[in-house]
């Protein structure tokens, strides 16, 4: 578990459930939602400063100083910045569960949660996805994810992006992600709470699509209003163009597998200062394998196993190496000039 940065209002999700929820109902959810999507155990949370978003200022220049001689003047400098709006998606889900089956099962909150399980999974995928591959210029009621800001290799990040040499259609990424108050992190609405909420609608009569009969049901109501803030580009890297196919040939005759390590290097390298964030790693299932075996049949030191809040986490350079299968292996290439 993680613990939220001090003297800031940035906190992971943990850290919001323990500040709102005493009772440890909203824990319980985000406990469910961490055992299948890590992106949750590592993103830092702040209150927008918009009802729909969070307004911030970018720095896109850095002024220069002056060497100043004896008898001459130093001019004026500024840097130069721009305002970035980041909107929120409102992620819902309203699952019903039968009347008479809940009084079968005592009508317990904790047994509708273990019912409801399924749809509390479904907005979690949901919200892994949307973090990677959200486009607001194409699903306007999502937030923008990450891979619709690092896609571009003419736009003023485009040294954030490093190419893994595959072609066509099978390709996949890995994402490094340095979360801190002032470079990335996620935001809820302003006067909202931060994380899922949970409403219980009580009995409501609902229409069978089959014969149009009635019955009743309990209903819940989770609502998760989220999004993202990129507010220094410098902290994420993608590298791009990972032909998943090629991997599989790793240290055979006819290896075409992309030399991960290297790229990882590459990557850790392009951020300023990573010591002065929460630096993650990101890929799906099958990379993360093919750095295991690397790691093994290369003897490679880089990678390792080190004991993290009370677990054994994969590492790159002491940086946790997080899995999140909503990371496709369908991306198209990445072109560079």
């Amino acid at each position: 578990m993680t613990t939220e940065v001090r003297g800031t209002n940035v906190a992971t999700m943990y850290d919001w459930a323990r500040r709102l929820d005493p009772d440890g109902n909203i824990d319980t959810i985000v406990n469910l939602l961490a055992e299948t999507n890590e992106v949750i155990e590592d993103m830092l949370w702040v209150e927008g400063n918009l009802p729909t978003g969070h307004q911030t200022t970018v720095a896109t220049g850095i002024p220069e100083p002056t060497w100043r001689t004896l008898y001459k003047g130093v001019p004026s400098t500024k840097g130069t910045t721009k305002q970035v709006t980041d909107t929120c998606g409102m992620l819902e889900a309203r699952p019903h569960v039968d009347v008479d089956l809940a009084r079968l099962n005592g009508n317990t909150a904790e047994w509708r949660l273990s019912e409801e399980r399924l749809h509390i999974e479904g907005m979690n995928q949901e919200f892994a996805n949307t973090v990677f591959y959200g486009d607001t210029r194409v699903t306007p009621e999502r937030f923008m994810g990450f891979h619709a800001r690092y896609s571009d290799t003419t736009a003023d990040n485009k040294d954030q992006i490093l190419d893994g040499g595959g072609k066509g259609s099978d390709n996949t990424s890995i994402w490094l992600v340095g979360w801190g108050p002032n470079t990335v992190h996620g935001i809820f609405p302003k006067g909202s709470k931060a994380g899922m909420s949970i409403t219980d609608k009580g009995e409501q009569v609902v229409i069978d699509p089959d014969n149009k009969g009635r019955y009743d049901v309990l209903e819940s109501h989770y609502k998760w209003d989220c999004g993202l803030t990129v507010r220094d580009w410098r902290y994420v890297v993608r590298i791009a163009n990972i032909d998943v196919n090629d991997l599989a040939t790793f240290n055979s005759s006819s290896d075409a597998s992309a030399n991960l390590v290297r790229l990882l290097v590459q990557a850790t390298e392009i951020p300023p200062a990573l010591g002065m964030v929460k630096p993650v790693i990101y890929c799906n299932k099958t990379v993360r394998t093919w750095m295991r075996i690397q790691m093994i049949e290369r003897a490679n030191v880089n990678f390792s196993f080190d004991d993290l809040a009370g677990k054994k986490v994969l590492t790159f350079d002491g940086i946790p190496v997080r899995r999140c299968d909503k990371i496709l292996n369908t991306e198209p290439t990445i072109t560079f000039a």
